[in-house]
C-alpha cells in the first residue's frame, strides 16, 4: 500500500521515489510543527482554569514556567525537523528533477523537438523547476500539514463541545470548497499565461539570435515592437491570473472569518443558557484565533497547488514521452545501409518520402541527388534512426536499426551537416567531440587532415584559443572544417556527409576533398550533394524527386540516360559558364 501510494504521488508531482518519500516526511514535519503551535494554547488553558477555579496556581509556577520552556522546545526542534524536511530535501529532488529531465531530452527522438522551442524546453528546465521547488517546500507540505492538525484539533473541539465544534468549524469545509471550485478558471488562466511567457521567451531568443539580420534588413524596430506587445502579454496575463486567484482565496478567507463570528455568537447564547462555562467559552475563542490564521495560509497554499498543475503537466510531458529504445549490441555483418520501401512525414503531416528503396553499399560512396525539398537530408538521418520510420525497414548489414538502441547504433556513424553546431570551448575540445578518450595528438592529427591547422596555429593561444558560442569567431568554412575534423577523429564504419564542403573555398575545397578521400576507403559513404563534380566519383547516385527515387545508378549510366540528373549537371555547367556583363 505505501509503495503504491508513493507512486501514485511521485507520478501526479513529477517526483522520483525518493522525492515522494520526502514529501511524506516534509508534510509530516508541518503536521508535527502544527501541533507544537497548538502546545501553549493547551498550557494556557490550563493556567486559565487553575485561575478561574480559585486553585492555588502560584504554587504551580515553577510547573508552568517549565511546560511554557517545553513548549519553546517543542517548537524549535518542530521547526529544525521542518526546516530539513522540506527545504533541504527539495533542493536535493531539484537536482535530481533536473538531470532526470537533461537524461530523458538525451534519449528522446528528434521529432519531439521539432514540437517544442529551445525557449520552451529551457523553461520547463529552470522556471517550472525552480517554481516546483517552492511548491515542494512550502505549499504542499504547509497545506497537508495544515488539514491534518486542523483535523485532529477539530476531533478535540466535538469532544468538548460539538455545538460549539459545529459553530467553529462550519466555515472550514466552505472556505476549502471556493477554492477548490476555482481548479479550472486557475488552470486555464495559468496556461493563458504560460502560452504568453512561453511567446515572449521565445521572441526574446529570436531577437538575440537574428539580430544581424534585423539590423541588416532595417527589421529591428519593427520587430521591437512586436516583442514590446509581447511582454505587454506576459504583463496582461499575469495581472489576470492574480485577480482570477484573488477572487476565489479572498472570497474563501472572508468566509472563514465568519466562523470567529458564529463561536462567539453560539458561545455568548450557550454560555447564557448554562450549556458551558466561561472557561470553555475562552478555549474556543483562543483555539479559534489561533486556528483560522494558518488556515488562511492553507487556502492560499491550496490555490498555489492548483497552479502548480501547469508546471507539473509540463514537466510531466516531458517524463510521459516515450523514448527510442532498442539493443544495446550491434548484430550487424557488414555495414550495407539498405533502405526498404521507405515513407515519412513530418509532424506537419506532408509526405517527405514514399516508397524509398536503395542499397549504400560498404566499401562504396552513395550521392543522394535532387532538387531542394526532395528529401536528401531526411534519408541522411533516417539512416542514423533521428527519427523513427512508420513505414518500411531501413538494415544496417542486415540489422533492423529501428531495434537498436540508438546511442549504440551511433557509434557506428560519423556525422558531417551543413549546419555544424560547436561549443563555447577551445578547438582542440571542439574536435574532440568526436570521440572523448582520443589524446591531444589524436586530435591534433584529424585537425591538421581537416586543414584545420591553418587557421588555429594563427590564433593567439593556438589550439587551446577560445571560439566562443556555436563558434561566433570563426568563418563558416573555419566551422565546417573543424565539424569534418570531428567525423576523421571518430573513424566511424558509415560517414554521413550533408554538403560538407559547402561553405569551403576552391582551394581548401580540394585539400579537405583529399582528406575525406582517405577517411572513405572501406567505407560505407552517403553524400548528399548539390555540385555535381562532387559527386563524380561517387559508384552509385540516388535520384531523390518529391520524395521519391527517380533515378538510380552510376554517373555515366544516369548521364546517359538524360533523365533529371543529366539535366542537373548541365544547368550547373552552364551556370559555371555565367559571366556579368
Amino acid at each position: 500500500m505505501a509503495e503504491s501510494f508513493l507512486q501514485w504521488l511521485g507520478k501526479r508531482y513529477a517526483l522520483s521515489r525518493q522525492g515522494a518519500k520526502d514529501l511524506v516526511k516534509g508534510c509530516l514535519s508541518c503536521f508535527l510543527q502544527n501541533l507544537a503551535l497548538m502546545a501553549p494554547v493547551a498550557v494556557l488553558y490550563r493556567l486559565v482554569t487553575a485561575m478561574m477555579q480559585g486553585e492555588h496556581w502560584m504554587a504551580e509556577s515553577p510547573l508552568y514556567a517549565l511546560m511554557c520552556f517545553g513548549c519553546v522546545a517543542a517548537l524549535a526542534a518542530a521547526t529544525w525537523v521542518q526546516y530539513h524536511a522540506t527545504y533541504f530535501a527539495t533542493y536535493q529532488e531539484s537536482g535530481v528533477r533536473r538531470i532526470t529531465l537533461a537524461e530523458k531530452l538525451r534519449k528522446l527522438p528528434l521529432s519531439y523537438f521539432g514540437q517544442r522551442d529551445l525557449a520552451d524546453l529551457t523553461s520547463v528546465l529552470m522556471a517550472d523547476s525552480a517554481f516546483l521547488e517552492t511548491a515542494f517546500s512550502h505549499f504542499i507540505p504547509e497545506l497537508a500539514g495544515s488539514i491534518a492538525s486542523t483535523t485532529l484539533v477539530a476531533l478535540c473541539l466535538i469532544g468538548v463541545q460539538w455545538k460549539m465544534a459545529l459553530a467553529a468549524l462550519w466555515v472550514l469545509p466552505v472556505s476549502f470548497l471556493i477554492v477548490g471550485c476555482s481548479a479550472r478558471v486557475q488552470e486555464a488562466l495559468n496556461q493563458r499565461q504560460m502560452d504568453a511567457k512561453m511567446a515572449c521567451a521565445g521572441g526574446i531568443q529570436e531577437c538575440i539570435e537574428t539580430i544581424q539580420d534585423l539590423r541588416a534588413n532595417g527589421a529591428e524596430n519593427s520587430y521591437l515592437a512586436g516583442l514590446k506587445e509581447k511582454i505587454h502579454a506576459v504583463e496582461r496575463r499575469a495581472i489576470a491570473s492574480e485577480l482570477g486567484t484573488a477572487v476565489f482565496v479572498v472570497s474563501a478567507s472572508l468566509v472563514l472569518k465568519l466562523g470567529i463570528v458564529t463561536v462567539a455568537i453560539t458561545g455568548a447564547s450557550l454560555l447564557v443558557a448554562g450549556e458551558i462555562g466561561l472557561v470553555e467559552f475562552f478555549l474556543f475563542l483562543l483555539v479559534v484565533s489561533r486556528l483560522y490564521d494558518p488556515l488562511q495560509g492553507a487556502l492560499q497554499n491550496l490555490a498555489a497547488v492548483i497552479s502548480a498543475r501547469v508546471n507539473i503537466g509540463r514537466l510531466r510531458e516531458i517524463l510521459d514521452y516515450p523514448v527510442q529504445t532498442g539493443e544495446k549490441v550491434l548484430t550487424n555483418q557488414g555495414y550495407d545501409l539498405v533502405f526498404d520501401r521507405v515513407s515519412f512525414a513530418y509532424d506537419t503531416g506532408v509526405q517527405v518520402l514514399k516508397d524509398v528503396s536503395f542499397t549504400a553499399r560498404q566499401g562504396e560512396v552513395t550521392a543522394l541527388v535532387g532538387p531542394s525539398g526532395s528529401g536528401k537530408t531526411t534519408a541522411a538521418r533516417l539512416a542514423a534512426r533521428f527519427w523513427d520510420i512508420p513505414q518500411g525497414k531501413i538494415t544496417l548489414g542486415g540489422m533492423d536499426i529501428s531495434q537498436v538502441d540508438p546511442e549504440t547504433l551511433l557509434s557506428c556513424y560519423a556525422i558531417v551537416f551543413q549546419e555544424v553546431t560547436l561549443f563555447q570551448n577551445t578547438i582542440l575540445e571542439n574536435i574532440r567531440v568526436g570521440r572523448k578518450d582520443a589524446s591531444d595528438e589524436e586530435v591534433i592529427a584529424a585537425a591538421c587532415l581537416a586543414h584545420c591547422d591553418e587557421f588555429a596555429l594563427r590564433m593567439p593561444e593556438g589550439w587551446h584559443t577560445m571560439i566562443g558560442e556555436n563558434g561566433n569567431t570563426l568563418s563558416g568554412g573555419e566551422r565546417q572544417r573543424i565539424s569534418i575534423a570531428r567525423a576523421i577523429l571518430k573513424d566511424a564504419p558509415i560517414i554521413l556527409l550533408d554538403e560538407a564542403t559547402a561553405s569551403l573555398d576552391v582551394k581548401n575545397e580540394n585539400l579537405v576533398q583529399n582528406a575525406l578521400s582517405r577517411l572513405m576507403t572501406g567505407k560505407t559513404v552517403l553524400v548528399i550533394a548539390h555540385r555535381m563534380r562532387t559527386v563524380e566519383g561517387a559508384d552509385q547516385v540516388v535520384v531523390l524527386q518529391d520524395g521519391q527515387v527517380t533515378e538510380n545508378g552510376t554517373p555515366e549510366e544516369l548521364k546517359e540516360k538524360n533523365g533529371l540528373f543529366a539535366q542537373m549537371v548541365h544547368r550547373q555547367r552552364e551556370g559555371e559558364n555565367w559571366r556579368m556583363e
